[in-house]
């Protein structure tokens, strides 16, 4: 039998509780799933079965969202996020990454938080949640993957200025990144044989030298290196070429140098589908593809479709590392 997910509440001032609702909505008939915060967040009239133990969401879900109470201080005021919650919002992370580590849940995923409410109102001291999900786990080094129907793609640096991409992007962090990569579509996507395309830095992928060096001597040999190991990696390639429909038929993840060489394409193509999943934790988590809302929350206008989405993969997720695992 597979375990329930586990479902942050996130930050109860955007638009996770409404998305949470919705969510249920859409799969209570499909995939049981829990929420762990506190009921009074969620939208009026969502019909809500407080539990004591993971394991009711299985019968629970059918007829109501399943509710593993964590009681906050305050209220929630659509699009206002209180201080005196932001430490609710932090211990929520905590205990949903507790449940799944003891066994308790098949996987995380976490609705939006606000990280600057939370370092407002508590002091967190993380850049986000992968890097606060990484303490808890014990893991060095985590990597971000962007997926959706017909795409998946892993920016090897993420929330940096783009003029210290050059000074981050290191040999380590490169081969770390492909492994990470290759071992989770191995584990946790069911794909025996990863195909891995990568980008180049610079325009063109450097032209040989004409545009830049990097591929020539840092991107190359790291590639080389671990074409050694077995692994099936393409490039580096012109990143202005990998991402039309033939081309991604070719590969199973694309490894971009930088944020938006990677996530442009993703939300060009799946923008309200896209999914996060973090990859080298001990557990699967993922999350929808977007923020708080802080402007359209409590309005019922919210799209719960990344959440869904991103429901379903933890779901399959956990299925495909089980089935590695046995």
């Amino acid at each position: 039998m597979m375990l329930p997910v586990a479902l942050t509440c996130g930050e109860p001032a955007g638009i996770g509780p409404e998305i949470a609702a919705k969510a249920w909505d859409a799969l209570r008939t499909r995939l049981p799933f829990f929420y762990i915060g506190d009921p009074r967040h969620l939208p009026s009239g969502t019909p809500v079965t407080e539990i004591a133990d993971p394991m009711e969401a299985l019968t629970a879900c059918k007829r109501a969202l399943p509710v593993l109470t964590h009681r906050f201080p305050e209220h929630a005021h659509p699009g206002v996020p209180s201080p005196a919650n932001a430490a609710q919002v932090i211990e929520v992370i905590a205990r949903g990454v507790d449940l799944v580590q003891r066994g308790s849940a098949a996987a995380l995923c976490t609705a939006p938080i606000h990280k600057k409410a939370l370092k407002d109102g508590a002091g967190f001291a993380y850049p986000g949640h992968t890097e606060y999900l990484a303490a808890l786990a014990g893991v060095e080094r985590v990597v971000m993957m962007l997926a959706c129907e017909g795409l998946r793609v892993v920016p090897a640096t993420i929330h940096i200025a783009l003029s210290d991409v050059p000074r981050a992007l290191t040999p380590d962090l490169l081969r770390d990144t492909l492994r990470l990569t290759h071992r989770a579509l191995q584990s946790d996507f069911g794909i025996e044989a990863p195909r891995i395309a990568v980008a180049g830095l610079n325009p063109h992928a450097g032209e040989g030298g004409a545009m830049g060096r990097e591929e020539i001597e840092l991107i190359t040999p790291v590639l080389e290196a671990l074409r050694a190991e077995g692994l099936d990696l393409k490039g580096p390639a012109s990143a202005d070429t990998m991402f039309h429909a033939a081309a991604r038929r070719n590969y199973d993840v694309a490894v971009a140098m930088y944020h938006d060489q990677a996530l442009i394409p993703i939300k060009t193509i799946g923008f309200d589908t896209g999914v996060n999943v973090t990859l080298g934790l001990p557990f699967i988590r993922t999350s929808p593809d977007h923020g708080t809302a802080f402007d359209i929350a409590g309005q019922g206008q919210a799209d719960p479709t990344s959440l869904i989405e991103a429901l379903l993969q933890a779901d399959r997720m956990a299925r495909f590392r089980a089935q590695a695992d046995a």
